[in-house]
């Protein structure tokens, strides 16, 4: 029987919470794990089906004609990211081969975005010149980003929808390959949203004033945007620069070009923004800069947050009050990943907001969800914590 809605959401995982939601919130009675059979075969190879009635013998191959199919794919808790990028690739060919009008990956931390650069000069436009020795980083290695990119798109991926991808060259090759487009979605309004509307920052409803900070130079167009959707005129902006000491070691100071000194941190919570977090370390530095400088409240933003023993114990600083991230890489949602650090984090869940992108780029009515389009989610350790139905949601609305 052919599918009486013109989307179709699946996952590449029968069980995965991020998909389920999305389904959910585009509308799909059906459940993904009902859409898609994940079949591995004996000699271990992966087979997808999209399932059908066994009995209709009619449109053999053809089920899934007129239908967009939207594949949403996240981290796992039990297969690797290249299980999971494999798997992206044979569910795509399926719904092509099925007779899928368009195919819509949906992936919030796009894979191989760290391999975005190979060992020749048209391998990768990173904004700035590369030297003799960034082209050795690379020398062997295969330009894996392009690769997946042209995969992608071979298997049928007509457009592919992420979330604050920081990669220059990602953006630009994707946008070239992609049959649709590339769709980037930044997460500045929702954080600008949850800054306004709780008690994050008490220095900004006080009076006092609210610094928004970029604790590096790659980070700084965040930071603008995010201190442009607050519109607020008491937030200034703060640009600090870092010197690497190591490959664990960096050393923090005020960037020349900031629009405010480290005179004006006093007194003032600051919040600072950055796309993810791998080891830690610059950002326990610019915390710690800042808390000498007097800085009230200092709350850490970034929107995938890889919760590595290592990170754990570099943002177990006093010097960092709380972390606010979003659930891009699901797992954070774990008090296990979190940790010790489950005291000062607050998860941003995504998945109603990603929906309307969704729902708009293929036309439809996003009406139908309700406001805000994100939750929040943090441990009763966590000194903010409030029982479920008194808990300050924000209150994002359509723009």
């Amino acid at each position: 029987m052919p599918w009486d809605s013109p989307i179709l959401v699946t996952g590449t995982e029968s069980d995965n919470p991020f998909a389920i939601d999305i389904g959910v919130f585009c509308g799909q009675e059906t459940d993904i794990s009902d859409v898609l059979s994940l079949k591995t075969f004996a000699n271990s190879e992966f087979c997808p089906r999209f399932i059908s009635d066994e009995k209709d013998l009619q449109d053999i191959g053809g089920k899934l004609r007129g239908i967009t199919v939207v594949i949403v794919s996240s981290v796992s808790n039990s297969l690797s990211r290249n299980e999971m990028a494999w798997r992206n690739v044979l569910v795509a060919r399926a719904a092509k081969d099925n007779g899928a009008q368009k195919v819509v990956l949906v992936e919030p931390d796009l894979f191989f975005s760290a391999q975005d650069r190979g060992p020749l000069p048209e391998h990768g436009e990173v904004g700035v010149k590369r030297d003799i020795e960034d082209f050795k980083k690379f020398d062997g290695q295969p330009f894996t980003s392009r690769f997946y990119a042209e995969a992608l798109a071979l298997a049928g991926v007509d457009t592919t929808i992420t979330v604050h991808n920081h990669s220059v060259s990602v953006g630009k090759l994707f946008s070239d390959i992609m049959p649709g487009e590339f769709v980037n979605l930044s997460p500045a309004e929702v954080f600008a949203d949850y800054t306004l509307n709780s008690d994050v920052t008490p220095s900004l409803h006080s009076g006092k004033g609210l610094l928004v900070c970029a604790p590096d130079k790659g980070a700084r167009g965040f930071a603008m945007e995010v201190h442009s959707q607050l519109g607020v005129p008491s937030a200034d902006l703060l640009y600090i620069a870092k010197q690497r000491l190591g490959e664990r070691s960096v050393s923090s100071f005020i960037d020349p070009e900031s629009p405010c000194s480290l005179e004006g941190v006093a007194g003032k919570d600051v919040i600072v923004f950055d796309d993810m977090v791998r080891t830690g370390n610059t950002i326990k530095e610019c915390c710690r800069m800042l808390k000498e400088a007097g800085a009230g409240r200092v709350v850490f933003f970034v929107t995938h947050f890889y919760s590595s023993s290592e990170v754990r114990e570099a943002l177990n600083t006093p010097d960092l009050d709380e972390i606010v991230t979003t659930n891009t890489l699901p797992c954070i949602l774990n008090r296990d990943m979190q940790g010790r650090l489950r005291r000062k984090l607050t998860v941003l869940k995504l998945e109603k907001w990603i929906s309307r992108y969704i729902l708009e780029y293929l036309g439809l009515d996003p009406g139908r969800l309700s406001y805000p389009l994100y939750t929040v989610d943090m441990s009763s350790k966590n000194p903010r914590w409030a029982p479920m139905g008194t808990r300050t949601f924000g209150n994002l609305a359509h723009p």
